[in-house]
C-alpha cells in the first residue's frame, strides 16, 4: 500500500469524542520509549506527523490521523514508564481501556515491543489483557537495526516460548526498524489486506 495522504484529525482524552464516522481504525500502542512516533512517521513517510521526543511519555492523548482518506491511524499514549503523576497515569489507563473496549471502529491494534530486550512483564501483561478482552492485535518488534539477524531470531523465539505457555498460537508479528524502513511494506500491506477483507 502506498500512503498518498496523511493528515492529523484530532486529539482528545474522551473516547466518546473520537470521530463518529465508521472508518476503520488501527491503533498503535507500546511502552513510552519503544519508538512509536518514529515508527508512525516511517510508515507514513512523514518526518513529523507524530511528534517524537527524547522524553518518554510525550503522547498523552488519543491522536487520530486520516490515511489515504479511508482509514485512521490512531496513536495512543504509551503504557508503563512516563514522567507524569500517578493521577495522570490513571487517566491514561482509563481512556486507553475505554478506547479498546468501546471503539467499534477498531479493526486491529499493533503492540510495539523493543526487540533489543528480553520479554518484559509489562508487555506480556498488556497483551494478555488484550487477549482476555478479545481485542485483535499484532506485535511490532521495533529497533531491529540495533541487533544482528541471529539475535533478532533469538529474541523472537524467547517471546514465542513465553507466550505459548498461555497462548494457543503466537500472535501475528512484524520486525521493523524506523531508521532503516525495515518492515514498512509488511505492516502497510497487512493493513491493506484487512481493509480489503472488510469490503468483501
Amino acid at each position: 500500500m502506498e500512503i498518498k495522504s496523511a493528515e492529523f484529525v484530532m486529539s482528545n482524552s474522551d473516547v466518546a469524542k473520537c470521530p463518529k464516522n465508521l472508518v476503520p481504525e488501527y491503533a498503535f500502542i507500546g511502552r513510552s520509549n519503544v519508538g512509536k512516533s518514529s515508527l508512525i512517521n516511517m510508515l507514513t513517510s512523514r518526518k513529523s506527523l507524530a511528534k517524537t521526543s527524547g522524553r518518554p511519555g510525550k503522547t498523552q492523548l488519543i491522536n487520530h490521523f486520516l490515511i489515504n482518506k479511508n482509514w485512521y491511524l490512531v496513536d495512543l499514549p504509551g503504557y508503563g514508564y512516563a514522567r507524569v503523576s500517578k493521577s495522570s497515569k490513571k487517566t491514561f489507563q482509563k481512556f486507553i481501556t475505554d478506547y479498546f473496549t468501546q471503539r467499534e471502529q477498531l479493526v486491529s491494534a499493533f503492540v510495539l515491543v523493543d526487540i533489543r530486550h528480553k520479554p518484559q512483564p509489562i508487555d506480556l501483561e498488556f497483551m494478555a489483557w488484550m487477549g482476555e478482552n478479545g481485542i485483535p492485535f499484532s506485535i511490532i518488534f521495533t529497533k531491529a537495526d540495533k541487533l544482528k539477524p541471529q539475535a533478532i531470531l533469538n529474541h523472537v523465539a524467547d517471546y514465542s516460548a513465553i507466550m505459548l505457555e498461555t497462548w494457543v498460537d503466537m500472535p501475528n508479528y512484524f520486525i521493523t526498524s524506523s531508521s532503516k524502513s525495515i518492515g514498512k511494506e509488511d505492516v502497510l500491506n497487512y493493513i491493506h489486506e484487512l481493509n480489503e477483507n472488510m469490503m468483501e
